[in-house]
């Protein structure tokens, strides 16, 4: 089996669990935010991934780590769901966990994921556009962005949505015209 798969079957039972009880005490939005910050935590610093990652440290460290990362407002639940993370040695898994949750939210929300990537930052006017584009195409009522910067596209966007691909970069359109030349 393939260690992604296997790393799915064990989040998703733990992601599901915590959604349920998000939705006893409509907590959920609150978890997905939390969530969000510990991956942008976990994709900005690789000490910090590492460290929630490595066996060899003791789980008390891990708890005071997480405690003093999540701070004195974090939710009572959400710390005692990373405790018990921590507790079951399922903290190395905390990535796929929070990115099952955040699936689940998406669905809950009726929002698709579209992760757009574009040769220079998007302005609000653009972003908006691509998030009227993808509605349009995805007929979702909500439109989550991730969005990166790739300076190689030339010009124009690349956008997921799931595994359909739109491309829209000057590259891709230059590709294209190249391959319609050598045909």
């Amino acid at each position: 089996m393939s260690e992604a798969l296997i790393s799915s079957e064990i989040a998703e039972p733990y992601a599901q669990a915590l959604m349920s009880v998000a939705q006893q005490h409509n907590l959920t939005e609150e978890f997905g935010e939390s969530f969000r910050q510990l991956l942008s935590l976990m994709e900005e610093s690789d000490e910090f991934s590492a460290f929630v990652a490595n066996p060899i440290i003791k789980a008390e460290d891990k708890k005071n780590v997480l405690r003093r990362v999540l701070g004195d407002s974090a939710n009572p639940y959400l710390i005692n769901f990373l405790m018990l993370l921590i507790d079951k040695r399922r903290i190395i898994f905390l990535k796929q966990v929070a990115e099952q949750y955040l699936n689940l939210l998406r669905k809950l929300n009726q929002t698709v994921l579209a992760e757009v990537i574009a040769a220079k930052e998007l302005t609000d006017s653009q972003q908006q556009a691509v998030i009227d584009r993808v509605k349009a195409i995805s007929q979702a009522q909500n439109v989550e962005l991730k969005t990166s910067v790739d300076p190689s596209l030339i010009g124009g966007v690349v956008i997921k949505i799931g595994s359909q691909v739109i491309d829209a970069s000057l590259r891709g359109q230059l590709r294209r015209i190249s391959m319609s030349l050598n045909t």
